[in-house]
C-alpha cells in the first residue's frame, strides 16, 4: 500500500464545541512520511504541532495537543476522519484554537477530505505492527484497553455507564473502508446531570443541541428543562425516549460507534496506520492517548 495525501487544499469552518469560537481549518497537500501537523495561523510566526500522542496535554471532553507555544483542542474527529479515509500526510492549516465541532461527528470532515481527490505518492506506507499485547487499565473507573498483534486494524468497543436509558452496547470496525459509512456520521454524546458542571468548567461554550447527543437517564422536570433551554438559547427542549432534543438516533448504538471514532482518532497520534486488533471496555481521550503513548514508547525504543 502506498501512502496517500490530497491533490489540492479543502477547508471546513465552524464553531468550536468547548472555545465557542468559530474557525476555519484548511486540509492540504503534504510530502511523504509528513504525518499530520496542524499550524496556528492565527499566532505570531504561525507555529506548528505535531499529531503525535507525546504532545498530549490535556484529555477533558476532548483532546489537546500542543507543540511552541500553541495549543488545538478537540483534535479527535477531524484526525478520525484522515485516518478512515486511508489518508497519510496532511498539513492542516488553522486559523483558531479548536476545529469546529460541526454536528459532532466526523461526517462534514469526511465530506470535505472527499471533495478534493486523494492521491497515491511513492512512498509506501509505513505500518505500526504491535508485536505485543498492551493495556491500558483503571480498574476503579471500569475502564479496559487492549491492543494485540494482528495482519490488519479493527477495533471493538463496549460502553456500559449503569444508565436506565443508556444501555450497555458494542460496536465494531473490521475494516477502515467502512468507516465513512458506518461510524463517521456518530455524533459526540454527553449525560444531562454532566451539562452544567461542563459549563461552569469553562467547556462547551459551542455546545447545543445540534452538536451533541443528551441523554437524559432521570425525570427532568418543566422548570429545570426551561432553565435548559435557556443555557442552549433554545426556545424550548424537550425529552423523548430519554433524548434532550427531537433527533433521531442514527444506529441504536449511535453512542457506542461515537465512542469507536474518538478511539479511531485518538490512536492516530500514534502516528501512522495500525497493523492490531484493539478491544476497548469504557474508552475515554485519557484511555485512548495513554495506549497511544505507550505504543509510541515501543516505536522509540
Amino acid at each position: 500500500m502506498q501512502q496517500h495525501t490530497l491533490s489540492h487544499p479543502t477547508s471546513v469552518t465552524g464553531i468550536g464545541l468547548h472555545t465557542g469560537k468559530i474557525a476555519t481549518m484548511t486540509f492540504c497537500p503534504a510530502p511523504e512520511n509528513y504525518g499530520y501537523i496542524f499550524q496556528r495561523t492565527d499566532l505570531a510566526g504561525k507555529p506548528m504541532v505535531a499529531a503525535l500522542a507525546e504532545n498530549v496535554v490535556d484529555t477533558a471532553r476532548g483532546t489537546t495537543i500542543e507543540a511552541n507555544g500553541a495549543r488545538v483542542y478537540t483534535v479527535e474527529h477531524a484526525l478520525s476522519a484522515l485516518i478512515g479515509l486511508g489518508i497519510d500526510n496532511v498539513h492542516i492549516e488553522i486559523d483558531g484554537a479548536e476545529p469546529p465541532i460541526l454536528d459532532g461527528s466526523a461526517k462534514f470532515f469526511i465530506s470535505a477530505l472527499e471533495k478534493v481527490e486523494i492521491v497515491p505518492q511513492n512512498a509506501a506506507r509505513k505500518y505500526i505492527e504491535i508485536s505485543e499485547k498492551i493495556e491500558y487499565i483503571e480498574a476503579e473507573r471500569g475502564v479496559h484497553l487492549v491492543i494485540e498483534p494482528a495482519e490488519k486494524f479493527s477495533l471493538e468497543v463496549k460502553v456500559d455507564y449503569n444508565s436506565p436509558v443508556l444501555l450497555p452496547q458494542t460496536a465494531s470496525l473490521h475494516d477502515l473502508k467502512d468507516f465513512a459509512k458506518e461510524i463517521a456520521p456518530c455524533r459526540t454524546f454527553c449525560f444531562l446531570r454532566e451539562i452544567e458542571m461542563m459549563f461552569k468548567a469553562g467547556l462547551i461554550k459551542g455546545g447545543s443541541l445540534d452538536n451533541a447527543i443528551v441523554i437524559a437517564d432521570r425525570e427532568v422536570s418543566e422548570a429545570e428543562l426551561g432553565s435548559l433551554a435557556k443555557l442552549l438559547q433554545r426556545p424550548a427542549i424537550k425529552v423523548q425516549k430519554g433524548i434532550l432534543n427531537t433527533l433521531n438516533l442514527q444506529f441504536e448504538n449511535e453512542p457506542a460507534r461515537h465512542k469507536l471514532l474518538d478511539l479511531v482518532g485518538d490512536l492516530a497520534l500514534t502516528g501512522g496506520f495500525l497493523k492490531a486488533k484493539v478491544t476497548a471496555l469504557r474508552p475515554g481521550h485519557l484511555a485512548n492517548t495513554e495506549l497511544a503513548k505507550k505504543i509510541r514508547m515501543l516505536i522509540k525504543n
